[in-house]
């Protein structure tokens, strides 16, 4: 499996990542476990999370995605089989947020305690703080990747003025700058990533690693009907907004090529990111070992000229 470089960075990984928002979530801590096995097993090696995962779940409070991914570190010598990435940023509560100094520098030790490991991949501001400055931001960065505790740092939604501000202040302060951007980014969320963040992004070299790749489960044709949305109460609501004129397109159109692959919806929508020059490795989550092989034969589908060029036309916006 080709691998690609997080921005200019030395990191390598394959071309898709696991979203693990689904830890402490959607699946337990066993699911997780042997999901994670197969995604090694088949080759891949990003893992991304955040310290906020799932605190949006009731009884959680943060740091469940962390302490699971942890949890299975440390059964045995898997850390350097492993490209591990979190972020830092969204409201833990109490207090706990933003990109100030001293936050970062007390977030990064629980993250790195969760997680049960000396130092994290790529470490990612969540959330663009507009109340803290640059400067202070990648300043605690800096430390963190001159103590070894972090390796390269990423960003989530920024917008492409807000990136080439921080790429100043690094520049100008030899400050360490954003390798990689987050951003929602799938065949039907195209136009906010490609107008302005995409040029960007290839134009300073910047690794892509959107999310909602396959739009809440929408692109995998589970949901082609409002009957279908009670599949799901987490996202039904998030999907209903796309069953209108374009999305339906969008899914014949994925259905139209599955059938000349011999493949899944799913897996032809995460393909035509992989495909895409901008995408490093497009992030999908999987609650089931069979969920995860349409991720993994994502990863090995070749698309043909025309196959891009449908999907193209039926997504346009």
């Amino acid at each position: 499996m080709q691998h690609r470089k997080l921005g200019k960075s030395d990191i390598a990984v394959a071309p898709l990542a696991f979203g693990g928002n689904v830890f402490g979530w959607s699946i337990d801590e066993k699911t997780s476990f042997s999901i994670l096995d197969k995604f090694v097993e088949s080759g891949l090696n990003l893992i991304d999370t955040a310290d906020v995962y799932s605190r949006w779940v009731p009884g959680n409070k943060g740091g469940e995605s962390e302490t699971i991914i942890g949890k299975w570190l440390a059964q045995g010598s898997r850390r350097d089989k492993v490209v591990i990435a979190t972020k830092v940023g969204k409201d833990m509560g109490e207090g706990r947020i933003g990109l100030k100094k001293d936050y970062i520098l007390r977030a990064v030790e629980d993250s790195l305690r969760r997680l049960q490991t000396d130092y994290i991949d790529l470490y990612q501001s969540h959330d663009d703080d507009r109340s803290t400055p640059f400067e202070e931001t990648l300043d605690a960065y800096g430390t963190l990747v001159k103590q070894g505790k972090v390796r390269i740092i990423g960003a989530s939604n920024h917008d492409a003025r807000r990136l080439a501000e921080a790429r100043e202040v690094g520049e100008r302060l030899g400050l360490p700058l954003y390798q990689t951007l987050q951003p929602e980014y799938s065949l039907i969320e195209r136009a906010s990533f490609e107008t302005e963040l995409e040029p960007y992004c290839l134009k300073h070299g910047v690794g892509v690693i959107g999310f909602y790749s396959l739009a809440s489960g929408f692109l995998s044709g589970k949901y082609r009907s409002e009957a279908d949305l009670g599949k799901s109460a987490a996202r039904g609501g998030r999907v209903k907004g796309y069953l209108n004129e374009r999305g339906l397109k969008i899914l014949g159109a994925l259905d139209t090529v599955a059938q000349r692959q011999s493949s899944t919806p799913a897996s032809v929508a995460l393909a035509w990111l992989i495909a895409r020059p901008s995408v490093t490795a497009p992030i999908a989550s999987a609650t089931s070992l069979q969920q995860l092989d349409a991720l993994v034969e994502a990863t090995q589908l070749t698309l043909q000229v025309e196959d891009i060029a449908l999907l193209d036309q039926a997504s346009a916006y």
